[in-house]
């Protein structure tokens, strides 16, 4: 897939968020969501620095690399770095927040015009290539965005940019287990899913005798450890793949667990 039809989607997605948040109370940029400690404002200052951040990667990796090692400093001196990140927006009202965040958004569009698909960029952990970069960037307001609806107890119409999540899951499974320790499993394990259009999407290969199937939109919870596994109508057969389920992580960072389930 071409690096611009991602950076689309991207902003399609970003879009599709904005539309939310800008329909909501002011009561409920103050709702608890389930990141501990983070609110609803909280959500969309973390998608308004990271985008920013992203667009200077792009621009300047030298001073992005600068700025990473500042945040790196703050962690051994034991201060609180994502306080530091979040404490400019924390001051901000709702519609200043809204609005920084949009300048993100178009500081990230414009500087990642640049882009081709052989372009890479440096992250904070391995540097990526472009469109695996701006697919992270949409798992990103997808799943933060996925917050903010059950914060809100809203539901939102999903589509098939959902893909470029699925995609993403399904090629971290090795990831997953890595980022644990671990010792990745290498038994075969077929991803079979229906996307919210009713096409179906298959990921890995034909002859492997255990899989995962079920809905995109259970898939990409799971990955992005919004549900428990056990909270969706996934069919998951074989014990590598159930292993991989249990600790799927399409992000990077350091290995979370997903929510209990209900």
């Amino acid at each position: 897939m071409d690096v611009a039809v991602v950076r689309s989607d991207l902003i399609d997605e970003q879009e599709a968020l904005d539309r939310i948040i800008s329909g909501i109370s002011l009561s409920d940029w103050d709702l608890d969501t389930a990141s501990p400690g983070w609110s609803v404002a909280d959500q969309i200052a973390h998608l308004a620095y990271f985008d920013n951040a992203a667009a200077l990667a792009i621009a300047s990796p030298d001073e992005f690399q600068e700025s990473v090692q500042r945040l790196l400093e703050m962690y051994s001196r034991g201060e609180d770095a994502e306080d530091a990140i979040l404490s400019p927006y924390r001051a901000m009202r709702p519609g200043e927040l809204l609005e920084a965040w949009r300048d993100g958004r178009r500081n990230l569009a414009e500087k990642s015009r640049s882009l081709s698909a052989d372009s890479r960029v440096v992250w904070y952990g391995p540097s990526m290539g472009s469109k695996s970069f701006l697919t992270a960037r949409l798992m990103e307001v997808w799943a933060h965005g996925q917050d903010i609806l059950d914060a809100i107890d809203l539901k939102r119409e999903e589509t098939d940019r959902l893909h470029h999540i699925a995609q993403l899951g399904f090629i971290t499974r090795s990831w997953s287990f890595i980022n644990r320790g671990q010792e990745p499993i290498d038994t075969p394990v077929k991803v079979i899913l229906k996307s919210p259009s009713g096409e179906t999407w298959e990921f890995g290969p034909q002859g492997a005798e255990e899989s995962v199937s079920g809905s995109a939109l259970d898939f990409c919870l799971v990955v992005t450890q919004r549900r428990n596994l056990k909270d969706t109508s996934l069919e998951v057969f074989g014990s590598a793949a159930v292993e991989w389920m249990k600790i799927a992580q399409a992000f990077a960072g350091p290995a979370t667990d997903g929510p209990e389930p209900h």
